[in-house]
């Protein structure tokens, strides 16, 4: 079990409020909700603040208290407290940090896996989507929120087999619930030791983002050996991008509750919409990097604000990758020479727009593009110099390549050297696009030779 020092918490400053917003809504007294709760009035008033409570209050009681509120406990309590002893993943922090920094809406993803849980003692609940529709930044969500363990897959560096998932998921399972002999455990092992020491009313949700991206010998075991069988209070919320059925690999046992949400089905194309205006509104408004800029593009071409929302999320296609880069390069001028219609349509639009106006094709550029694709022919993370060493090329000329395209690379620190690999799966996809449609060309040819060149000199 965990440590009885994590039973009791404090309301947080924000917590109190909603909490008195809550029971006002649900029209009770303090009195009545205490009675509804079975918990005492002074245990109502110490999480409103109106008695003094340094020992803080059970989180049995929290949590009866927000039952009958219908809220959660980490509605009252600061989420980090309320899991204080259940740290996040230090190789995945940084990433989750990234992802959720400017997350707003998809609250019909959340309610639709809350009353997953509810209805279903167990099961497997999946999140498809699109490169770009924000799936990774929902799994990162969730995870901040609830702390749950989890396991990002990261095609780019590599970080996408099974035997990686395996020891990640099982010494988060061991530090968490201090489990014994589990040291060699597989999957299903590691749940069904974790179940007998959920706290009462808990459950395990573990969290694996970007299923598409795993690397696995081909064969009828589901992807990263996840279990046919669950035990009950185990669930799994997953991500991919949409798959054949020859590429589902998650097969389980008839009990097993299944369910998937597709966010490209007609039923949340709305709810998307809505969540992508959300967002330009929070950039527009709210973001101190953005908001100027892009209120000066506004204004310099005399339109609505509103009418900016509208047709840039009608142009983002509910592609939040889209948003994550054409609002920061409205806010550079790098459109100042363009209106409001000529804004690239579509993610895969951007990236050819971009390709164009940074003149990729011609050959003063070649060393850019060779950049490029020997990131993406490597498929690992490389420092600088070894893509010089490659290009045959000035490192110093390398790194300011690199640096004119940094907001596609996701850059670092390995083992005190300075490291790239491709962003997001959306650009690999628009670079993989050309060297397919290219092959001829003596250019990807050039960048296959050179590293092949590179690595036999490297072994000799």
């Amino acid at each position: 079990m965990l440590p009885s020092d994590s039973d009791r918490v404090q309301s947080s400053a924000e917590g109190k409020v909603k909490l008195e917003q809550a029971y006002q809504e649900a029209n009770l007294t303090q009195e009545k909700l205490a009675q509804k709760a079975n918990v005492s009035l002074e245990t109502v008033k110490q999480l409103l603040g109106t008695r003094t409570c340094p020992n803080g209050v059970k989180k049995s009681k929290i949590k009866e208290i927000a039952k009958v509120l219908k809220i959660e406990p980490t509605d009252i309590v600061d989420p980090k407290e309320w899991y204080r002893q259940q740290q996040l993943p230090s190789e995945f922090e940084p990433l989750i940090e990234e992802k959720i920094k400017a997350f707003c809406g998809r609250k019909f993803v959340f309610e639709a896996f809350k009353e997953f849980l509810q209805r279903n003692p167990k099961g497997y609940f999946t999140v498809v989507g699109d490169a770009g529709m924000g799936k990774s930044a929902i799994a990162a969500k969730y995870v901040h929120d609830y702390h749950s363990p989890c396991y990002f897959n990261i095609l780019a560096e590599r970080r996408n087999r099974p035997e990686l998932f395996l020891k990640s998921i099982r010494q988060q399972l061991i530090n968490r619930y201090q489990l014994q002999d589990a040291g060699d455990a597989d999957l299903p092992t590691l749940v069904s030791k974790v179940v007998p020491k959920l706290p009462s009313g808990e459950s395990l949700v573990i969290v694996v983002d970007a299923l598409d991206e795993v690397e696995q010998e081909s064969g009828a075991e589901n992807l990263l050996y996840l279990p046919k069988e669950l035990p009950e209070r185990v669930y799994f919320l997953l991500t991919r991008r949409p798959y054949n059925q020859e590429k589902k690999r998650l097969t389980v046992s008839p009990g097993v509750p299944v369910q998937e949400l597709d966010l490209r089905a007609e039923e949340y194309v709305d709810y998307s919409h809505n969540d992508i205006k959300e967002y330009i509104r929070l950039s527009l408004n709210c973001d101190p990097d953005y908001k100027d800029g892009l209120k000066k593009w506004i204004q310099d071409r005399n339109i609505y604000q509103e009418e900016f929302v509208e047709q840039v999320a009608a142009k983002s296609e509910n592609n939040f990758m889209y948003l994550r880069y054409v609002l920061p390069g409205i806010t550079r001028g790098f459109y100042d020479d363009l209106s409001l219609k000529q804004l690239p349509d579509g993610l895969q639009d951007y990236y050819q727009t971009h390709w164009v106006r940074m003149n990729m094709d011609a050959a003063p550029n070649e060393i850019k593009a060779i950049a490029l694709f020997i990131l993406v022919e490597i498929g690992t993370p490389i420092p600088g110099k070894m893509i010089a060493a490659i290009a045959d090329r000035d490192e110093y000329e390398v790194e300011s390549v690199l640096d004119e395209w940094v907001e596609y690379l996701r850059r670092q620190e390995i083992q005190g050297e300075l490291c790239y690999t491709i962003y997001h799966a959306s650009f690999l996809d628009f670079l993989s696009s050309k060297r397919e449609m290219k092959k001829s060309r003596k250019l990807f040819q050039e960048v296959n030779q050179r590293i092949v060149d590179y690595l036999e000199k490297e072994m000799a």
